[in-house]
């Protein structure tokens, strides 16, 4: 038996730049709702969601978490994320978890770059969005600008639907902009009566017959207008405006009130999919439908083990209930279900739709899994489009004792954070972790050490360049040694040509464009493929895949700098072959340093990573960073109003100009810039670039030699 009816479920995220006061105004609706006990507090260590050590040392949030609480009869699972780019995978993975996102935004800070990232992110994913113009106790606030601002960057569809008394430390209360009262009080922001038809408008847009009745005189009851804002919220012809002052619980109860009766329930938001066939189907969030269940975070507990948290979609889920990993393809039973608050839990004996609930101790869950009932009912919920993280440190441990810790210590990272990850340079045996920013893999260092206890070396790691070549060359390699007893020999005739990004290898890889076409193995990452062309047994089929395995050995350590190629196919067409002689390794080989002779000769070159960049900072130093951006090699894109006196400029850059860009954007903004990129594309590099690094890889191999 379900424990809440969907229809009074609200499944909410907070979201919106660091500093915000998104955990803080978490913090109040608790206490104000008898969630707890006492009212939790970032800045005194209390509060019941920032509670991790690194969280705690720097007040603001790293990771997201979940509390519950009920008011007025509806019980609402919050999460709150974390506002800094830096760690935007908890904020994207809580997206799949809601119906409906508070956008939090700092009054006296105005619209910052995470904030108008999570609002568009959250619009992509469907949500029905809610603003929140939190901390308007403080200084120097002028509510018209920051409205006028807010709806120039989000649209005219935000509406405030209260607006302060007061403002500063004279931020005393709000006035409903839709129900008006009989007198407004003085000292009010701006008039609620210019506002009231505004939002009424926006109200009965979203719903036919409101709009015959509101246009035909009749008055519409509160219970219509409720009903009314959340088809339009959800419709996205209303973004309602709210005004708080989290610290001063100012405007938290009217927040709670609305989000009570106008935020989105599961019965609002259906989701669409695809089953097992591919066909799009919209899931019925029924209690008694079939389970759908979907993975949005991962988090490592030391005492409770590996944490899988979980949206129930559809049906319900019960403590040693067998279920179907459908990203596993497996059976697995669900052992203890837990609720949780913050990092509190509480033992539950079952779930439905609409909950959000915690299982442990099921390694074979990761974040983006589905589970169903089982494989007839399987069906595959849309993957979180995780950001691709670009910055990268090559790391080592400290010591010998850490040496044995390390891996399993990085990879239980790589489980809750999907914007990190490690990788093993195949050239330069480096271990290396790549994060969102600089920051982003300090705190990494820093939760290595105090929660595995494992100290670790750091360095900047080479870039990740690639090969690749322009042209086409064949030509052939003698593979021969002889000393003593049976030899080695083996020759391979070989063609290198460049290969087109985009390709469809079933037809791309036919005969009239390979003569004597065999067969074929395609790489779709490396946009690499093999082709067997040899005729007349020239070169025996035993030993055809030792020469493949021979030259992607070789594209793996690179032949101008030490880098992957990638983009080329090698043609296999003819060869020699000893009776005696003749083996697996001496085809290997000949592979291997024919690949090489032959890729030299159709114009190498080195491709570079290029990453998409928006910086976004005072207009009045536009032109210091696009001077800057230009000196970087960068290529400015397009420029966009942030609102706030602010500008975004898009570029795409080298990753190499900005391996540390983060302090050269503070100096020349003083600290009022920020900026977010990802991994775009590559590229070929410019001649004299391209020089620098071929001698400097030269240099490096002559001193390891």
């Amino acid at each position: 038996m379900a424990k809440h009816q969907l229809e009074d479920i609200r499944n909410i995220v907070f979201v919106g730049h660091g500093e915000s006061g998104k955990t803080s105004l978490i913090d109040a609706m608790l206490f104000k709702a008898g969630g707890t006990s006492r009212h939790g507090s970032v800045d005194d260590h209390t509060s019941v969601l920032d509670t991790d050590e690194d969280e705690r040392e720097r007040k603001h949030s790293i990771t997201s978490s979940v509390a519950h609480f009920t008011f007025a009869d509806k019980f609402f699972q919050v999460i709150d994320t974390p506002g800094y780019p830096d760690f935007i995978g908890q904020a994207l993975g809580a997206l799949n978890a809601v119906e409906t996102a508070v956008v939090v935004v700092n009054a006296h800070s105005g619209l910052e770059v995470n904030t108008r990232r999570m609002f568009a992110k959250a619009g992509e994913a469907g949500l029905g969005r809610m603003v929140v113009l939190n901390k308007l106790d403080s200084d120097n606030l002028d509510f018209d600008v920051l409205l006028s601002n807010l709806q120039e960057t989000f649209g005219m569809a935000c509406i405030p639907v209260n607006v302060p008394v007061g403002l500063g430390k004279s931020f005393s209360g709000v006035v409903d902009t839709l129900h008006l009262p009989a007198s407004i009080p003085e000292g009010v922001a701006t008039d609620p009566k210019a506002i009231n038809q505004k939002l009424l408008d926006s109200i009965v847009e979203a719903d036919e017959s409101l709009m015959e009745r509101y246009l035909e005189g009749d008055k519409l009851s509160d219970t219509e207008l409720a009903h009314g804002m959340t088809k339009a919220i959800r419709a996205g012809t209303l973004i309602p405006v709210y005004c708080t002052a989290a610290k001063t619980d100012v405007g938290i109860k009217e927040l709670m009130e609305d989000l009570a009766t106008e935020a989105l329930s599961p019965v609002d938001l259906p989701r669409t999919t695809t089953n097992a066939v591919g066909e799009t189907v919209t899931l019925n969030p029924g209690q008694d439908e079939p389970l759908v269940a979907y993975v949005f975070k991962t988090r490592i507990d030391p005492f409770v083990s590996k944490m899988n948290f979980l949206r129930i979609y559809a049906g319900s889920l019960h403590k040693d209930q067998s279920v179907y990993s459908v990203k596993a393809g497996k059976i697995l039973k669900i052992g203890q279900l837990m609720e949780m608050q913050g990092t509190e839990h509480a033992n539950v004996s079952e779930a439905s739709s609409g909950d959000i609930v915690t299982v442990v101790k099921l390694d074979e869950l990761h974040v983006g899994d589905t589970l169903c009932k089982d494989e007839a009912h399987a069906i595959n919920l849309n993957a979180i489009g995780f950001p691709t993280p670009m910055i990268g440190l090559a790391v080592e441990p400290k010591s010998r004792a850490d040496q044995q810790k390390i891996s399993g210590a990085l990879q239980k990272i790589e489980e809750e954070d999907q914007t990190f990850h490690v990788t093993r340079d195949a050239q330069t045996k480096e271990m290396v972790m790549h994060g969102m920013s600089e920051l982003h893999l300090q705190i990494v260092e820093g939760r290595l050490a105090h929660r595995d206890k494992v100290e670790i070396i750091t360095h900047q790691p080479k870039i990740p360049y690639r090969e690749t070549c322009s042209g086409d060359a064949d030509g052939h390699y003698r593979h021969k040694k002889q000393s003593g007893g049976s030899g080695q020999f083996a020759e391979v005739h070989l063609r290198v040509a460049s290969l087109p990004q985009g390709i469809n290898p079933e037809e791309y890889f036919t005969k009239d464009r390979f003569l004597s076409l065999r067969s074929y193995h395609y790489d779709p990452v490396l946009n690499y493929a093999f082709i067997d062309r040899v005729s007349g047994g020239s070169v025996p089929n035993q030993f055809i895949p030792a020469v493949e395995k021979g030259i992607k050995e070789r594209m793996e350590r690179g032949v101008l700098a030490g880098y992957q190629v990638q983009d080329v196919s090698v043609e296999l067409f003819f060869g020699k072959d000893h009776p005696v002689d003749s083996n697996e390794s001496a085809f290997k080989m000949a592979g291997s340093l024919g690949f090489r002779d032959i890729f030299t000769q159709a114009k190498p070159a080195l491709l570079e990573p290029i990453v998409t960049i928006e910086i976004t900072v005072p207009s009045d130093k536009l032109g210091d960073i696009t001077s800057d951006l230009n000196g970087r090699r960068g290529r400015v894109e397009g420029m966009d109003n942030a609102g706030g006196g602010y500008q975004t400029i898009r570029a795409k850059v080298p990753l190499s100009e900005v391996m540390t860009y983060s302090r050269s954007l503070s100096s020349m903004t003083g600290g009022q810039g920020s900026f977010i990129f990802e991994f775009s594309h590559y590229e070929p590099m410019p001649p004299n670039e391209q020089a620098k690094v071929v001698a400097s890889a030269k240099h490096a191999k002559e001193e390891d030699e």
